[in-house]
């Protein structure tokens, strides 16, 4: 069976291999099969072996996409104390609007969407505050530019300060390399269709079992996404507590297994490879990108929409998909942008011939 491959250059859900996709056609099972769970209990110690050792950590899985395991981690880990959230873009607001609905006493670091963290601030605001500040929560890469946060300078300075750090690193987990222990990160989320490559439905936190053990008597928030509970439920049955996506676990298998085979410096080079192409493209056709090489995940570029008569957003993103390409649209309203990721299955070559697209769309614009 052939199946139509298509160039998906969004943030995630991202492109993905036939054999991926074949994974998911298995024999009907019962996930509470001890067969099924021992697909699980794989997926759940290679996930922890990426950022962090089994006997220090564990990944506790989710059915929802990530912003469900960020949920999950405000929700559960935080007690009476304040948490302190940076927030420099989208997906650090997300978090401030998560804590504001489960009345958590939290601060907002307001952070520049574009360049580095000021660490002397974030000291400084640390160091004055009246409050007992237990846990600070970041992005590693923010997804709404491509702004990449030093989450190991957040954890020294979390050290320091007696503080938990908690990190969202939905688009940069199997890519960018992370040490936990090192780093100084108690809790991490993401998922599983971005840099891992798999299919969209499973999001999972890697918790430290210290610091996990002592949320146990943290009075619940929630019911589905009580970290705590889901952990207890999975560490000796490797059983999730309500109906698991079944299908998206088996592909998720099998695209930790194309991880392992590929290894993550050898993706990153990948994905580094296919944005040096975008970015060379880009300066030829006079696109500016909003961030910095210096402060860059290299995985996704928000990139000024050209001010022409004739440019649209909504035909470029209808010429570029009729041929094979996705893009997808800003979400910062300090510009107007679009954005451009080089995760997933694709290679240099599909980079080239979308730049090559690209530059047809803007020629028909007579743009200049």
């Amino acid at each position: 069976m052939e199946i139509k491959r298509n160039i998906l250059l969004n943030p995630g859900p991202a492109t993905t291999t036939d054999s991926v996709k074949f994974s998911q056609v298995v024999p009907d099972i019962c996930p509470r099969e001890h067969e099924f769970g021992q697909v699980m209990e794989f997926v759940s110690k290679e996930l922890t072996n990426i950022v962090a050792s089994n006997d220090k950590y564990t990944a506790v899985l989710f059915g929802g996409s990530g912003t469900a395991s960020v949920e999950a981690m405000l929700s559960s880990v935080v007690g009476d104390d304040t948490i302190l959230i940076i927030n420099n873009g989208a997906y650090g607001k997300r978090m401030c609007e998560i804590a504001e609905i489960y009345n958590l006493d939290y601060m907002e670091f307001d952070s520049s969407p574009i360049d580095a963290i000021n660490f002397v601030e974030l000291e400084e605001t640390i160091k004055n505050s009246k409050k007992t500040i237990s846990h600070l929560s970041l992005i590693h890469h923010e997804t709404t530019t491509g702004l990449l946060n030093d989450i190991k300078k957040v954890g020294m300075i979390c050290k320091k300060y007696k503080i938990d750090m908690i990190v969202d690193a939905m688009s940069s987990f199997g890519a960018i390399p992370i040490n936990m222990e090192e780093m100084n990160i108690k809790y991490l989320a993401s998922s599983s269709n971005k840099c891992i490559q798999g299919m969209a439905g499973i999001s999972f936190v890697v918790s430290n079992l210290e610091a996990l053990e002592k949320t146990k008597n943290i009075k619940p928030r929630n019911l589905y996404l009580n970290l705590y509970k889901q952990y207890d439920n999975f560490k000796n049955a490797y059983q999730m507590r309500f109906t698991p996506p079944v299908q998206v676990i088996y592909a998720l298998k099998q695209a930790i297994i194309e991880y392992k085979e590929e290894t993550i410096e050898k993706r990153y080079t990948r994905y580094k490879s296919c944005c040096n192409i975008l970015w060379d493209g880009l300066e030829r056709l006079k696109l500016n990108k909003l961030v910095d090489k210096k402060n860059h995940s290299m995985l996704i570029t928000s990139i000024l929409e050209p001010e022409v008569e004739g440019y649209s957003f909504d035909e470029m993103h209808k010429y570029l998909y009729d041929r094979g390409f996705t893009i997808y649209p800003g979400k910062i309203s300090l510009e107007n942008t679009f954005r451009i990721a080089n995760i997933g299955e694709i290679y240099p070559q599909d980079m080239e011939k979308f730049i090559k697209i690209l530059e047809e769309y803007l020629n028909m614009i007579v743009y200049k």
